[in-house]
Order: C-alpha cells, then sequence, then structure tokens
C-alpha cells in the first residue's frame, strides 16, 4: 500500500542541498491570500466584521478585587528554626464580556481616528509594549487602520531593550501597561522621538503629570481617553498597502540588544493564508481560543490573526490566571472560558502535564496504574483506528475538566516539544498538533494537520513556502543520508522577512539574495513528507569523544521527568559527557527525597544543597534519558540542582519561556565547573 506524501518535490536537488519541496495544497503556486481582496491586516479584520459581524468576538475579564493573604512559614537556616510571614496577593475575576465583530471594527477605526488627532501620520512608528489584552489587539489594528507601523516589544524587555527597540524605530507613540511609567519615566530622556504615550489600567496622577512635566509628552491618554478622542473626531481609514510594513518584531534574544524583524502586511497575510489552507476544514462555528501568549511573540500574533480571519471568539486571559492557582473567588482563565481550541509553547504543555500527573499521583498506587493503563489502551486502540470514548468517559474526562471541557485540539510551537509529553496529552486531553516556525517567517512554516498527526513532528510545509535542507557535513547532517534526508532548514515563500530593521550585516547572514530564510535549524524529511526538527545548529556541541549533541534535544528528553520544573543542559568541547542545571519541582522533589532517600529538610535551599538529593535527582534523570532513547554521550555526567526559580524576571528566560543560555552558564559557572572537572580526574 503506498504512503500518502504530504509534500512534493517541486525543484531538483543541487549538490549539497536536497530537492525543494512545497505542500501538496501549493505545488504550482504559493499562497499570498487567504480570499479575494484581503490583501493587508485592515482587510482580515474588514472581512470578518462583514462575514461575522454579530459574532462574539473578543472577550475580556475585569479585575474585580485584589486579595491579600498572609502565612506563617518555617524556615531552617544554620540549623535554627525560624518563621517568617510571607505575603500572597491573588486577584478576583469578574466573568467574560464580549464585543462582536462588527463592534471591533468601529473600536479600531475610532482607536486609529484618535491616533491622527495626536498627530499621529501615515508610516509613523507606534511602539507596542503592553501584555496580552484586547487593548493591545485593538490598538494594533487601530495603527493598521492609519497605515502606522507597529514596533512590538515584550512588556517583560526590561528598560535597556525597550529603549532600543523604540530610538532604533524612531517610535512616537508608545503603548504600555500603567504599571510600566516608572521605566518610561526612566528611559524618556534618552528616547528623544516619543510625544505621546497611552497606557491600559490604573495610574497614579501624580506620575502623569510628573512625566508631562519635563515637556517632551504632548498627549498622556488612557486607553479609554483616546478611543472617545477618536470617537469625536471620526476620520476616514488611511488604508494600507500590502507591501507597507505593518511590523516590526522585537525579538527577546538570549544575547545581546534585541533584532527588530521588518513584517509587512503581505508577509502576515500570506501566513494567515497558508495555515488558513491547512486548517480551514477543522474550524467549527462557536470555536473559541484562549489568547495568552505573549502578543510581542509572532506565534501569539498570527494564531489571533488566524482566529480573526476564521470568526473565532477570542478570549484573552494570562499566564498567571489560567488556572485556580492565583484567583480567588472565580475560576481560572481555562474554565472560566472554556476554550475549544488552545495554543501553547512546550513549557505550558509541560507544567499542564505534570500538573495532571501529581493529581493522578495523589489518588494512590491503584489509580495511577489504571490511568497509565488506560492511557497505553487508549494510544493502542486510536493506532488501529478503534473507537476509544468509553475510556474518555471513564478515565480522561477529569483532565478534560480541568482544561474547560471543551477542547477539541491543542497547538504547541515556539521550541521543540517531547514526544513523550504530545502522547501524554493527546491521548488524556485531546490532539496535540505540532507546529514549527520563527519570527523571520512570521511564525508557521510547517504544521501539523490531524490527518498528519504523528509523535515528534511537526507536519508538512505550509502552502506558503517552499523548503529545502542544505549540508551540514560537520555533523554529519547530509541531504544524501539514508533512509531520510537530513540538514539545515532553508526557507523561501511571501510570507518570509525582508530583514531586520537597520542591521544590514545580520540581514545578510540570515537571508541569502535569492530569498532563501537559513534558519539554523536541523531538520530531516520524513516518508510522508513531513517535517522532524532534529537539532539546533548552534546548539551542537561536540565532546571530547568526538560525537555531537543537540542541547535542545536532551533538554526536552529529560524535562519530560515530573522532578523538573525547568533545566539547561551544559556541554563542553573539552568533556565527554554533558551535565545539567536542574530547578526541581519542589513537590516532586520533597516526595522523591522522603521515599527514596527517608531524607525530611524542610529547608529548600538545604533540600537542594544536599548531596544525597542531588544523587537522587541524577538517577532519576539517567533513567529518564534511557527511556526517551538517549545514547551514551548524551547521558548527564552529573547535575546541579537549583534553588533559585528562572523565570523573565530573573533574568535566566526569555518572555517565550526559553532559556538565556548565557546568563545561566555566568551565573552557575562556579557549580559547572567543579563538576567539569570531575570528568577529568
Amino acid at each position: 500500500m503506498s504512503i500518502k506524501s504530504f509534500s512534493i518535490e517541486v525543484a531538483p536537488a543541487a549538490p549539497g542541498e536536497s530537492a525543494t519541496r512545497r505542500s501538496i495544497l501549493s505545488p504550482s503556486e504559493l499562497m499570498v491570500t487567504p480570499a479575494l481582496g484581503v490583501e493587508t491586516l485592515h482587510d482580515i479584520l474588514q472581512y470578518s466584521a462583514t462575514h461575522y459581524r454579530d459574532r462574539d468576538g473578543f472577550g475580556y475579564r475585569v479585575l474585580e478585587d485584589t486579595i491579600v493573604e498572609e502565612k506563617d512559614v518555617t524556615k531552617t537556616v544554620n540549623g535554627v528554626e525560624k518563621t517568617e510571614t510571607k505575603i500572597w496577593t491573588y486577584l478576583q475575576l469578574s466573568k467574560y464580556s464580549y464585543f462582536t465583530y462588527g463592534e471591533a471594527l468601529e473600536i479600531a477605526k475610532a482607536l486609529g481616528s484618535g491616533l491622527s488627532k495626536i498627530g499621529m501620520q501615515k508610516q509613523d512608528k507606534l511602539q507596542i509594549s503592553a501584555s496580552t489584552s484586547v487593548e493591545w489587539m485593538m490598538m494594533a489594528h487601530a495603527a493598521f487602520s492609519q497605515t502606522i507601523t507597529i514596533v512590538t516589544a515584550y512588556d517583560t524587555l526590561g528598560a535597556e531593550g525597550l529603549q532600543h527597540a523604540m530610538n532604533e524605530a524612531e517610535s512616537a507613540t508608545c503603548f504600555i501597561n500603567g504599571d510600566q511609567f516608572p521605566i518610561i519615566e526612566q528611559i524618556l530622556p534618552s528616547c528623544p522621538t516619543v510625544k505621546n504615550i497611552i497606557y491600559r489600567g490604573k495610574v497614579k496622577q501624580e506620575d502623569i503629570k510628573r512625566i508631562q512635566k519635563s515637556g517632551q509628552i504632548q498627549y498622556a491618554l488612557s486607553y479609554e481617553e483616546l478611543l472617545s478622542l477618536g470617537q469625536q473626531n471620526q476620520l476616514p481609514p488611511v488604508k494600507p498597502k500590502s507591501e507597507d510594513i505593518c511590523c516590526i518584531m522585537y525579538t527577546s534574544g538570549s544575547t545581546g540588544n534585541p533584532k527588530g524583524v521588518v513584517l509587512s502586511h503581505k508577509n502576515v497575510v500570506a501566513a494567515v493564508a497558508g495555515c488558513c489552507r491547512m486548517l480551514q476544514h477543522l474550524v467549527e462555528e462557536g470555536d473559541r481560543v484562549l489568547a495568552y501568549l505573549p502578543l510581542a511573540h509572532v506565534l501569539e500574533f498570527l494564531v489571533e490573526s488566524l482566529c480573526i480571519f476564521f470568526g473565532v471568539t477570542l478570549g484573552y486571559g494570562s499566564i498567571r490566571t489560567l488556572t485556580e492557582v492565583s484567583v480567588r473567588n472565580c475560576r481560572g482563565d481555562i474554565q472560566e472560558f472554556a476554550p475549544t481550541i488552545l495554543t501553547g509553547v512546550p513549557q505550558v504543555w509541560e507544567t499542564i502535564r505534570k500538573s495532571i500527573l501529581t493529581k493522578v499521583v495523589q489518588k494512590g498506587p491503584r489509580i495511577e496504574k489504571i490511568f497509565h493503563g488506560a492511557l497505553d489502551l487508549k494510544d493502542y486502540m486510536s493506532g488501529y483506528g478503534l473507537p476509544t470514548g468509553f475510556l474518555d468517559k471513564v478515565v480522561f474526562n477529569n483532565v478534560k475538566k480541568q482544561l474547560g471541557g471543551k477542547l477539541r485540539y491543542g497547538l504547541s510551537g515556539g521550541a521543540p516539544l517531547s514526544a513523550e509529553t504530545q502522547r501524554f496529552l493527546s491521548m488524556s486531553a485531546c490532539p496535540l498538533l505540532g507546529g514549527y516556525g520563527m519570527t523571520e517567517s512570521c511564525s508557521m512554516c510547517a504544521v501539523m494537520s490531524p490527518d498528519q498527526f504523528a509523535y515528534g513532528e511537526v507536519g508538512a510545509p505550509v502552502p506558503c513556502v517552499e523548503v529545502k535542507f542544505v549540508d551540514v557535513p560537520e555533523a554529519g547532517y547530509l541531504s544524501t543520508n539514508l533512509p531520510r534526508p537530513q540538514g539545515e532548514i532553508w526557507i523561501r515563500g511571501p510570507s518570509i522577512t525582508s530583514g531586520y530593521f537597520k542591521q544590514e550585516n545580520t540581514t545578510r547572514e540570515t537571508l541569502t539574495p535569492d530569498g532563501w530564510l537559513m534558519t539554523g535549524d536541523i531538520g530531516e524529511w520524513t516518508d510522508r513528507g513531513t517535517l522532524c526538527i532534529i537539532d539546533r545548529k548552534k546548539n551542537l556541541v561536540k565532546m571530547s569523544n568526538g560525537e555531537y549533541i543537540a542541547l535542545e534535544k536532551l533538554e526536552s528528553v529529560y524535562k519530560t521527568s515530573v522532578i523538573v520544573e525547568n533545566m539547561c543542559v551544559c556541554a563542553d568541547s573539552l568533556y565527554a559527557k554533558p551535565i545539567a542545571l536542574v530547578v526541581p519541582a519542589e513537590g516532586a522533589l520533597r516526595a522523591l527525597a522522603l521515599k527514596s532517600g527517608g531524607i525530611q529538610i524542610e529547608s529548600w535551599d538545604e533540600l537542594c544543597e544536599n548531596k544525597d538529593v542531588r544523587k537522587l535527582v541524577h538517577e532519576v534523570l539517567l533513567q529518564q534519558g534511557k527511556k526517551g532513547g538517549l545514547k551514551g554521550a548524551e547521558l548527564l555526567f552529573d547535575i546541579w540542582v537549583c534553588k533559585e526559580l528562572w523565570t523573565p524576571e530573573s533574568g535566566y528566560l526569555t518572555p517565550a519561556q526559553k532559556l538565556k543560555r548565557k546568563e545561566i552558564l555566568t551565573y552557575y559557572s562556579k557549580q559547572l565547573k567543579e563538576i567539569n572537572t570531575r570528568q577529568i580526574i
């Protein structure tokens, strides 16, 4: 029986390269628009306002109260017990309120009129540094309605990065969270082009007066004040062209200043068109997508733009309020909104998986055994196309309820997702589909539709791009490899950026003269014409024994252990094996220490520093590595247990939840040196 292929060769292989492949859905011509007349992001909102005028388009919650709770915590410091009073802050949120797609267009046009009224003109720059919210998206579409370019930066970027982005882009107006006023006040004297500030949320009047006192700021308005100003001074839209720049998206970056990726309306609309062609048959009337990832990340920006074109209802939430852990007197965003489709980065999916496993373990060994047996049985039956509804009803319904009860599909992007996590959530909750892309390609280069479902793959090329591999001979990744061609992934098509803003050298290092984006990722083709991401070129390390290891690949395997909250695998060509810095999950670590080592230490710092505990964690990770099929050179020589949680605020993660390796390795350099020294003794 022949195997169905989801991509097709459209150009022959050249020396050192594979053949060029395209989606089977677009073999002769790459897609540039999802519908006739839709050429810009402004057109997309107009399209939705015409086709879904009375449908709920955007949902949001209002902060009703902030609840502060004090708890006494006992710690042992230098052998002496001390009781400290700690303060926890919880949020009480309203239920979701909605406005329709028809209303959304009117709001966007009114806000656009407001921007014009305060002096913004065609092709001016609107800096958006606020957190993900319905106001963020309305301000973006306000800008698009007047051919104003948005400049996006994470709300956690910090003063230095934000100052760099605003100055390089020469932004005229900033849209920020109210609590970002101190940062803006700090950097404003060094940002001479900024004349206006629009803010969401509450701001103290003295903060506004102080920032206006300098004379640099002409307008400091709330979102609501800008909307009112525009409603009272309605102006016709200044419609953009497809070639106009819609967005300069500053990537978070792990080193140096952030880079601004230039995206035209044509780029984003082509990406929407490609995803639409692959996924439109999955969308149902009444579908709901929870929007909570950073909109300054291209994955969220593309997903929300696609949802707007489809007429899907978007409900805005936040990482903090997703579950009931940090809210009081209300439900978390997932349960309150009950999405039918959920997008997440691997760190989110890992957290959901471990939360489910923790609750299963708490119910005792018998229930745990039944649960895992049901997972294996469902996986086996699904492979033969057999019905599994009885397992969902008896075993997995409680898992589905934790995710709102209506989830049909999940999509993972932004970084590699382990096959084990994909399998677990696909069986216990809903099919978890993979995707692959980057800011420079408007997020999606490949996406998995349900008919392509497989573990460890990211699907076929999206119909707006073509893909080829280029040999990486020093690592053995060759387009001539059998049974699967391998190499660095190069991508070309209408969704690919024209380059980096004001950074010609970096552009030349990333884009070829004939338009190929050199991704730096290592891929391989399956016999079904789908793509697997197997390595990252810059994270390949040649060990002293001559073998290459891939840091991200190892992390995705080891992080599936319930003991791991986060981790960073470290390798050096002077040594034969990698080592790792491990941020443990507190509950799992305490349970492991007590159950396997009889160790009960109240102090978190002392528990993490205990040599016996460290040995137990190392043994668990070695078992996980072997279970994940890692080779001898990929098994950890030793580990260090980190007592500090890694967050974007602490400086060890990017806002997209990726590791900032340089900062992490610098901070733990002493511990890493001590471990590596033992490799050569």
